[in-house]
């Protein structure tokens, strides 16, 4: 559904986005991640033709974003950061507006109208302006004009910004509905969004591809992947168990906090067999323990933190 070919954008001396090739395969859930100024909003502006790439190419849907831009947008919904809108229309009379430009018309119009605005709860300020608006309900209302023609790709920017939890949750749950037979990108910062949300991962910086996998996989590239935590019910035994733990096999490393050790494995080596057994035979009382899987925000800073400057 959608395919980058080395895209890339200037401006001025500042390369934004660089060499970025990229294939989106329907059904995927596409999270965007990287730092402040990664190049993620870009990229997005790119594939949804609000700007043109110095370098490279897009198709969307099998169309080039820069030769037939009217057949792009057709397929897609854009949720652009921030939700910009006109702030003087009232919330039914912008999305009234945005279904007579994508070409709406007669009970199709009025169904989907009715559709989007009941599935976002929009109802009870449909006839405020939008200027008057919370943050959290301007972020509903620009999701409702990106989702409101059913398109087949959706490009979310930052689309839970500002949102409390109960409305997070709604969002999210709205994007999980979709996802079945949708192609969706979400560029978001908080990673457990990504855990949620996205069945694929890509992380930029400085304009560039760093990592390209499922959330599974990225844990598993993070120092606690099978890292083994457990907490003592009698601090008094933490200094002997952690010199124990720390002549184990396969152990790399044992953190401390509090009342909590947490024993790295070597490599990924499988070492919760080993620290049980440990424990097992030392007698030591144990309030809690767990394997991790990974933790993705230790992966995102050392992927991030350790990428070569721009030329």
């Amino acid at each position: 559904m959608i395919r980058t070919e080395a895209l890339s954008r200037r401006y001025g001396p500042l390369l934004a986005v660089d060499n970025l090739s990229f294939e989106v395969s329907p059904g995927t859930v596409l999270g965007f991640l990287g730092p402040n100024g990664a190049g993620k909003s870009t990229t997005m502006k790119m594939l949804a033709g609000f700007i043109s790439p110095s370098a490279g190419r897009a198709l969307v849907g099998g169309h080039d974003v820069a030769r037939d831009p009217l057949a792009v947008k057709r397929l897609i919904g854009y949720l652009p950061e921030g939700a910009p809108s006109y702030g003087e229309m009232t919330v039914a009379g912008f999305l009234g507006f945005v279904a007579d430009l994508r070409g709406l018309r007669g009970a199709a119009r009025r169904t989907r109208l009715a559709e989007v605005s009941d599935r976002l709860s929009l109802g009870g300020v449909a006839r405020q302006t939008i200027e008057t608006l919370s943050k959290g309900f301007r972020r509903r209302v620009g999701l409702a004009q990106a989702i409101l023609h059913d398109p087949s790709i959706l490009i979310l920017d930052e689309p839970t910004d500002g949102l409390d939890p109960n409305q997070k949750h709604e969002v999210r749950t709205l994007i999980r509905e979709m996802a079945h037979d949708k192609t969706i990108i979400i560029s978001t910062h908080i990673l457990e969004e990504v855990d949620a949300l996205c069945n694929r991962v890509m992380i930029i910086g400085r304009g560039r591809l760093l990592a390209d996998d499922d959330p599974r996989g990225l844990e598993a590239r993070s120092r606690y992947h099978r890292a083994v935590s457990l907490r003592l019910r009698d601090a008094t035994q933490l200094a002997a168990a952690q010199a124990a733990l720390a002549s184990l096999p396969g152990v790399a490393a044992i953190e401390r906090d509090a009342q909590r050790l947490t024993v790295l494995p070597r490599d990924g080596a499988p070492i919760l067999y080993a620290v049980t057994e440990l424990a097992r035979q030392q007698g030591w009382t144990i309030a809690e323990l767990h394997l991790e899987s990974g933790r993705l925000d230790e992966v995102f800073r050392r992927i991030t933190t350790e990428a070569p400057p721009c030329e």
